[in-house]
């Protein structure tokens, strides 16, 4: 449905003659329960790839073999009769996992890898990689500690079995090992879970692992504040071997930023803050189609919904459909210029005066605002590989500088809902605002900010 493969390979070639680098996303912990790995695993427990797959035996009441849920709902495990086994999901049933303990799977994904690499792809996302090794054993998870919010019993649990296990890092590094065969590519790590942090550096560590990682600090937080920046930045201090982090606040899995965070305020002013706050972070930035016109998060109807997670949780959480609506690229044009045939999620009636047809036209749109800002990073080494520090500031100040070989420029963003007067000492030569933020200002106006080099005395 997606096209041939000389599709790709057309669009892989006018990409590269642009100038652009496409990665493709590399799922390593599960196939389709449609795929010709599982249809023939399923088949006995004595065929080639039997063990493709992770089987496991009912337990003597005929339960599943151990209590570990799914991501989406229910356990993860589903009862194949054809073996009479059950066999697990981390998912959705129809994508049952991969058994990456066998040498022969790994070394099976890396022909996967390597044919995309022939074909010319820049370089993967590999889709929440922590879930790609399991405990053989198939102990219990332990409950998870009291609070938080749980709208899934996959929320009751401490993960500490079905994800995260010792190996993958190694696997990271084989897969490194072949990507280092071919000339300037990049690979990125998506972490999930409540402690990504320590994944994301195990994952990235030295040169043998991944170029980067990014996990959901910021992605499923209810708020952004000082304190959040701070606890996400903390583990990435730079020490010798570290990897490179990298960051996103919104994505196809997470509701977006405009509408988890302003709380009231007004959508635009927000939007751009949020982008200048984003180029000024110490690591990648990934940005997710839309938030560079400040698009809030879709309205679908249940009966347009599409996602099994949205429709299982429905209305308790706003589900992944609202960010996954089209994306508006001529306002008057049916479907808002995504397609000529009925897209799979409606257009919101809020986007299409947000097309990048019309903010093209207007120099002081969301639009033209992220491509300077992401001009000034390309040409401000501080902020592309400069260290961060923080500096001292009230809430809901969040301040910090970023410093490469003796330049600095100092970062100053009011995340707050009232202005603040504070300014950090010294005079400054203004490179960038926001919002009409400016450093000679007796106070910072919410979701105002700026970026700035101090002046010399």
């Amino acid at each position: 449905v997606f096209g041939t493969l000389a599709d790709f390979d057309r669009l892989i070639a006018r990409a590269h003659a642009l100038g652009l680098k496409i990665i493709t996303d590399l799922v390593l912990a599960h196939t389709s329960d449609q795929h010709a790995w599982f249809r023939e695993s399923r088949q006995s427990r004595d065929n080639p790839r039997a063990d493709w797959y992770v089987w496991a035996e009912a337990k003597p009441d005929g339960s599943p073999p151990n209590n570990w849920q799914s991501v989406f709902a229910g356990p993860a495990w589903t009862w194949d009769a054809r073996r009479g086994q059950y066999y697990l999901h981390n998912f959705l049933p129809e994508q049952p996992q991969l058994n990456l303990h066998n040498p022969a799977v790994q070394d099976a994904l890396l022909d996967a890898a390597r044919f995309w690499l022939d074909r010319g792809v820049d370089g993967f996302r590999l889709d929440a990689i922590n879930f790609a090794l399991h405990d053989p054993r198939l102990r219990d998870n332990p409950p998870a500690p009291p609070g938080g919010r749980r709208t899934r019993p996959f929320d009751f649990q401490s993960k500490i079995h079905n994800q995260s296990q010792p190996g993958i890092a190694d696997f990271l590094a084989r897969i490194r090992a072949l990507m280092n065969g071919y000339p300037d590519r990049f690979s990125v790590a998506e972490v999930v879970g409540d402690a990504a942090e320590p994944e994301m550096q195990a994952f990235t560590a030295d040169d043998r692992h991944l170029n980067s990682a990014y996990g959901f600090s910021y992605l499923y937080a209810d708020e952004l504040t000082p304190g959040l920046v701070r606890r996400a930045n903390a583990a990435w201090d730079g020490a010798p071997g570290q990897g490179w982090p990298a960051w996103a606040f919104s994505n196809h899995d997470a509701p977006r930023a405009v509408s988890r965070w302003r709380r009231g305020r007004d959508p635009d002013r927000f939007a751009r803050m949020a982008m200048a706050l984003m180029m000024s972070l110490r690591g990648n930035v990934f940005l997710y189609q839309g938030e560079e016109l400040g698009l809030p998060q879709g309205e679908v109807p249940f009966d347009r919904l599409v996602d099994p997670e949205a429709i299982a949780n429905w209305p308790e959480t706003l589900g992944r459909d609202g960010a996954r609506t089209p994306m508006p690229w001529r306002a008057d044009a049916p479907h808002a210029g995504f397609s000529t045939a009925e897209p799979w999620l409606p257009v919101d009636p809020r986007h299409p005066p947000l097309a990048v047809d019309r903010q093209e036209a207007d120099e002081t749109s969301v639009l033209n605002l992220t491509r300077r800002l992401i001009a000034l990073r390309q040409s401000e080494p501080p902020l592309r590989l400069g260290a961060l520090c923080f500096l001292d500031a009230p809430d809901p100040i969040l301040a910090f500088e970023r410093a490469h070989d003796g330049d600095i420029l100092t970062c100053v963003f009011n995340l707050g809902h009232a202005a603040v007067a504070w300014t950090p000492p010294g005079a400054f030569v203004l490179v960038e605002a926001v919002n009409a933020g400016d450093p000679e200002a007796p106070a910072l106006a919410p979701l105002s900010g700026w970026i700035a080099r101090r002046r010399s005395i």
